[in-house]
Parts: structure tokens; C-alpha cells; sequence
């Protein structure tokens, strides 16, 4: 059985692993909102066929960076399976989280790697480039709900049979996010194809027949954006009432679509800069995962129902 000190050296651990993502989603939305993508050519794992480039471009040098710390992630995650099988035992919730996180890690380079060769990078503007980007966007949130969870579990805490409404109240309050996520990176795709310079431009723009698909579609994220953000402070309400232990992780979440929904505004009037998308990315990351804990916390056990089982 691990013991409490190498539970918190592990928990410690993981959540250092989760932000070190955190960190490589931001940079790989970096590589683009600045067009760097195509830095290494069509060449994959190797940058414009070489193993270390020789005097890079600036993209080059983006995009290089963000295959070195990919590349870091693989082997930092790769140790945390490894240590969840040799400190937590069989069946035991951390390895089944850790193990899931490494799977969509693997599948996460290999979503890189076909955007990469089949050139849904830079300037590209093919309707292809919104399903991989899309189905990159839905890995990325799995992968980071897994390295979540493995955390979280740490503390002995694990899923149980609940009723069906609190399932599916999870069930959708997730959904909803992806289908929130999946309209903003089409937006910010949109925004970085097709800048505008001003809000009244880009109004212009999304109600113009002969404009992009991409520009099009942007208007869809705000009214998408509205309908989550009602549901997902509804669910935190209802599950602060249901739950008093779980108040402080609603009133976070409700937190967090507040300040998604003041960095969404801003970013529309200040015509999405690359610094502001960023921001907007990363309390987009920050919202996911405080939503990951609440449903989580639906998912075990009520405080007063563990006690009664011992």
C-alpha cells in the first residue's frame, strides 16, 4: 500500500504534469494564432528534414519549441505510469487515469503529427482543417480531464455508482464544454485567417455570404457561449444545493464562466490579439478542469453516505 508520503510526493507530481500541459496547449495555440505551424515543413518528427534545424526561420523556431516540450510531455508522462503502477495497487483509480492520460498523449502527438502532414497548419483554409482541428480540440480536453483525475485520485478519492441524473448531468455539462471548445478554436481560426481591424468589420464579415466558412461560422460561438454558460451555472447551482461539500467547487466553476465570459467579450472587442486568445485559452483550460473536479465530486460518495457504509 503507498504510504502518505509517497502519495503526496506522487500527487505533487501530477499536478506539476497537468500544468506542464497546460503549458504546451498554450504554446501549441501560440504556434496558430501566429501562422508558425508549417515551420517544419511537411516533415514529421524531424523539422524540415533535419533533426535540429540550421539557421531556423522565427517559425521554425516556434514550431521546434513546441515539438521539444511535446516531446518532454511524452517522457514526463511516461513516468507517471510508471510510478502509478509501482505506488498504487491493482484496480486502484490512479492507474486507470494515468494510463488513460498516456494513451491520449500517444494520441495526441499523432493528431499533431497528421496536421502537420496533411498541411492543416498556417494559411490553410480547406473545410478539412476544422474536423482535425476539432478532433485535436476533443483529445486535448480528454487528455487533460485524465491527468486531472489521476491527481485528484491521489487523495483516495474515487467514482462510485450514483443515480442516473447526476451521470447525466455530468454527462451533458461535459459535452456542452467540448461543443463550446470545438466553436471556439473554428473562431479562433477564423480570427486568425481572417483578421479583422475592427469589431464593426468583423460584424460585417460573419453575415457576408461569400466570406469563409471559417468567418461565418464565428457567430455561432457567442450565442454557443451564452447557452453553456447558462446551463453550467444552472448545474453548479443545483449541484451546490444537492451537495454542500461541493460548494466550493460550483462556486468556482461559476467563477470561471464568469471570467471566461469577460475575457470572451474582450477578446471580441479587441478583434482577438494573439495575447488575448491566450488568456481566453487558458481560462477556457482552467473552466474544463475546475468542471472535471465538480462532476467528479457527483460522481463519489456524499460525506454523510460514506460514513453510514463503514
Amino acid at each position: 500500500m503507498p504510504t502518505p508520503t509517497s502519495v503526496r510526493r506522487f500527487a505533487r507530481y501530477a499536478w506539476s504534469v497537468l500544468a506542464f500541459n497546460l503549458a504546451v496547449v498554450l504554446w501549441g495555440a501560440f504556434v496558430r494564432a501566429t501562422g508558425a505551424g508549417a515551420g517544419c515543413g511537411k516533415h514529421w518528427p524531424l523539422c524540415n528534414g533535419e533533426m535540429l534545424p540550421r539557421s531556423p526561420s522565427l517559425n521554425t523556431i516556434v514550431e521546434f519549441t513546441h515539438r521539444v516540450t511535446s516531446g518532454i510531455d511524452l517522457a514526463l508522462v511516461a513516468l507517471l505510469v510508471w510510478w502509478a503502477y509501482r505506488a498504487f495497487p491493482r484496480r486502484h483509480a490512479v492507474r486507470l487515469g494515468a494510463t488513460l492520460a498516456g494513451l491520449f498523449l500517444i494520441s495526441e502527438a499523432l493528431l499533431g503529427a497528421a496536421l502537420v502532414m496533411l498541411e492543416h497548419v498556417a494559411r490553410n483554409q480547406s473545410s478539412a482543417r476544422a474536423y482535425s482541428l476539432s478532433a485535436h480540440l476533443v483529445n486535448t480536453l480528454t487528455l487533460l480531464a485524465c491527468l486531472t483525475l489521476t491527481a485528484w485520485w491521489t487523495g483516495g478519492k474515487a467514482p462510485a455508482r450514483v443515480g442516473r441524473r447526476a451521470a447525466w448531468m455530468a454527462a451533458c455539462s461535459l459535452g456542452a464544454v467540448m461543443i463550446l471548445g470545438i466553436s471556439g478554436a473554428i473562431a479562433a481560426l477564423g480570427d486568425t485567417l481572417f483578421p479583422s481591424l475592427s469589431l464593426a468589420e468583423g460584424w460585417v464579415r460573419d453575415f457576408d455570404p461569400a466570406a469563409s466558412i471559417f468567418v461565418r461560422l464565428r457567430i455561432l460561438h457567442p450565442v454557443i457561449a451564452a447557452l453553456a454558460g447558462a446551463w453550467l451555472a444552472f448545474y453548479a447551482v443545483a449541484t451546490a444545493g444537492r451537495r454542500p461539500d461541493l460548494r466550493p467547487r460550483a462556486w468556482l466553476l461559476l467563477g470561471m464562466v464568469a471570467g471566461q465570459i469577460a475575457a470572451g467579450v474582450t477578446n471580441l472587442l479587441l478583434s482577438a490579439p494573439v495575447w488575448m486568445q491566450l488568456i481566453h485559452l487558458l481560462l477556457a483550460d482552467a473552466l474544463w478542469i475546475s468542471l472535471v473536479l465538480l462532476c467528479a465530486g457527483t460522481l463519489e460518495p456524499a460525506p454523510h453516505l460514506a460514513d453510514k457504509s463503514m
